[in-house]
């Protein structure tokens, strides 16, 4: 418990910056103009608040208050550089002439909006976008940035530097796109989060076989966009992640192993998420209006609530991914599509599909094709078939857990 007022207050400052310095990064970006000039300003307001809060008393509105005093640090530091550089005078009197903080959340919430679209704009490439929105969205460290990706953070870093100058070189407006621009804008941002989230389900490599903690800041993100552009692929996209995320604690053994969704403890997986996950998809579908998120929640959605593999309805999940591959034809989505037709008409129908996949090449290097054709090669009793595509897999896989997985099933075979 806080002993006294003061103490409340610096647990009040603790709890403001949990919670509210993205927002007020994001204003002091719009306010400023430069990412660097903003985080400075925002840690220096921080600074001033342990500093005169507990003396002076909380402000009626802090979240305004910080943003106030962080843009004039900012232009106070840009004066500091005007000695230095005459280059940058007139922009501090820009700044210094542009008025006041913003007041009202609708400012607040539209600079969210903005550093959300500028960290995926298209002038980056997907991985600086990444980088960008786990970094200046979310408010992770570079070194749990560089942590996610395997990368070091000096690398991490670089990549983040080269990606704002880019922004600034490209002079990239801080706004949230025009109505005309924005599904594509938009279908770039759900793109991101979508990927974060794919890291954090498979992890690429490593031995964890996901990442709870990006899994957490994907949905984190798919909450603030919803929440902020409330569009039905928006919501489609978010009852994906909470339907994936669902059955996390099943998908692996406290060894660490894979679980194979048939052999999975369903009493684990998480009830409320699926609910949620459900009605959202239900919003979604309701709007006419969705697209391939939606479609794939609605497939998670047919496995969230049947009783078991078995009773799973097999004949919507492939009716889901014919309108999915019309959609967004893909070979991946051909694949799972394959291994739902397998479960509808058995083994050999799958098995077919596989192999005419293969055959075109565009899935050569991808282990789970392999994985999946050795898994039905097995059930056909094709030994010697399914030995060959479960090495084929092992040399191309780089995940740990599906290693040993890989590893299991071979041994099993004899």
């Amino acid at each position: 418990m806080l002993e006294n007022p003061a103490d409340q207050i610096r647990g009040r400052i603790d709890d403001i910056y949990r919670f509210e310095s993205r927002r007020i990064f994001a204003s002091l970006i719009r306010l400023l103009g430069d990412f660097e000039l903003a985080e400075e300003a925002m840690h220096e307001a921080f600074t001033a608040a342990i500093e005169q809060w507990p003396r002076d008393g909380l402000p009626a509105n802090p979240r305004t208050w910080l943003v106030s005093v962080g843009r004039f640090r900012g232009i106070d530091a840009l004066r500091r550089r005007t000695r230095f550089d005459a280059s940058v005078v007139r922009l501090a009197r820009q700044l210094d002439a542009h008025g006041t903080a913003p007041d009202g959340d609708e400012d607040v919430e539209d600079d969210r909006l903005r550093l959300i679209f500028t960290c995926c704009h298209p002038v980056l490439s997907r991985e600086a976008q990444v980088a960008m929105t786990l970094r200046e969205v979310c408010g992770l460290t570079t070194a749990a940035v560089a942590s996610a990706f395997l990368v070091a953070p000096a690398a991490l870093a670089q990549r983040l530097v080269r990606a704002k100058a880019r922004l600034r070189e490209a002079s990239i407006p801080y706004q949230v796109p025009s109505a005309a621009d924005l599904p594509e804008r938009l279908d770039r941002v759900l793109q991101v989060i979508y990927l974060v989230f794919n890291e954090g389900y498979l992890a690429a490599a490593g031995a964890a076989l996901t990442r709870a903690d990006l899994m957490a800041e994907a949905i984190r993100l798919g909450r603030v966009l919803l929440e902020l552009l409330p569009q039905a692929e928006v919501a489609g996209l978010l009852g994906l992640l909470l339907l994936q995320e669902s059955r996390r604690a099943a998908r692996t053994a406290s060894t660490g192993d894979v679980v194979l969704l048939e052999d999975q403890d369903r009493t684990l997986w998480n009830q409320p998420q699926i609910a949620e996950g459900r009605a959202l998809v239900q919003q979604a579908l309701a709007s006419g209006r969705f697209g391939r998120y939606t479609l794939q929640a609605a497939i998670a959605a047919v496995h969230a609530t049947a009783p078991s593999v078995e009773a799973t309805d097999w004949a919507r999940v492939v009716a889901l991914y014919d309108l999915l591959a019309q959609v967004e034809p893909s070979p991946v989505i051909d694949l799972n599509r394959a291994v739902a037709v397998a479960m509808r008409d058995g083994p050999l129908a799958g098995l077919e599909l596989i192999d005419a996949l293969l055959s075109r090449g565009e899935l050569a290097h991808y282990y789970l094709a392999h994985a999946a054709r050795a898994d039905l090669c097995r059930r056909l009793g094709r030994t010697a078939e399914a030995k060959t595509s479960y090495r084929r897999a092992l040399a191309l896989v780089k995940q740990e857990a599906e290693r040993r997985f890989l590893e299991r099933r071979l041994r099993e075979m004899g």
